[in-house]
């Protein structure tokens, strides 16, 4: 077995975004990230400093998005909210490019929206990941998209917000991974929803992956880890 189970929680960014989510159950998501040691938490804006005091004192980070989901925010308001989430202690945000910016292939709009971000979330002592949204993209559009984001100095490269006509998939992976330098982390959203997928985007290079059923996931780490120990112990006796 080629993994620990800290090396898989770390992967994950619990995700508790979904609209109708309620107070309760975004409290009851904080814990269970907490309970399970994953990297972070991304929760809905309003919510975050409530998370970043819930996750205070533990290794998992708080975080939240920027100009979700649609990214057609103007780049004034998405520093706002920049600016917000870090005072509400956030520490990882993921934003979304204007995606029809992209389509229109306005690259010096495109590089500014996303720098004024990155730049603004540095000096916060923050990460950033640039959410492309892939299902509405050409493959030169995600390509552009990589060049850009390496130029800027974003963290992550992020597939799709999860609420897409689309999802992670392994060729927008790929395409990612070879076209992002090494400083240039990439990110799974939308899809990943089993630790056998979580695996397969890990052995492509996958840093980060978006996902909502994270107790099933790690349970499943957890089983496996534990009969491949056992069956181990009593081949060795």
């Amino acid at each position: 077995m080629d993994y620990t189970y800290r090396q898989i929680a770390k992967m994950i960014d619990h995700s508790l975004l979904n609209p109708v989510l309620t107070d309760r159950e975004l409290e009851a998501g904080c814990r269970l990230a907490r309970e399970y040691d994953v990297a972070s938490v991304c929760i809905k804006p309003y919510y975050l400093a409530r998370c970043a005091e819930l996750l205070a004192g533990s290794g998992v980070a708080p975080g939240t998005v920027i100009g979700f989901p649609h990214g057609g925010h103007a780049t004034a308001i998405k520093l706002a909210e920049t600016k917000q989430a870090l005072r509400d202690g956030g520490t990882e945000l993921d934003v979304v490019v204007n995606i029809g910016k992209v389509l229109s292939e306005d690259w010096a709009f495109v590089r500014e929206d996303i720098r004024a971000v990155v730049e603004a979330a540095h000096e916060g002592q923050a990460i950033v990941k640039v959410i492309f949204e892939n299902c509405y993209l050409q493959d030169s559009h995600k390509i552009r998209l990589c060049e850009i984001c390496a130029e800027v100095g974003a963290d992550f490269v992020k597939t799709s917000t999860g609420y897409g006509s689309g999802g992670a998939t392994l060729a927008d992976l790929k395409l990612m991974r070879k076209h992002s330098p090494p400083s240039v982390k990439v990110k799974a959203a939308g899809g990943i929803r089993t630790l056998d997928a979580l695996l397969e985007v890990r052995s492509l290079g996958v840093a980060r992956c978006g996902a909502t059923r994270t107790a099933e996931i790690l349970d499943e780490c957890r089983r496996r880890i534990e009969t491949a120990a056992h069956e181990a112990a009593v081949k060795h006796d």
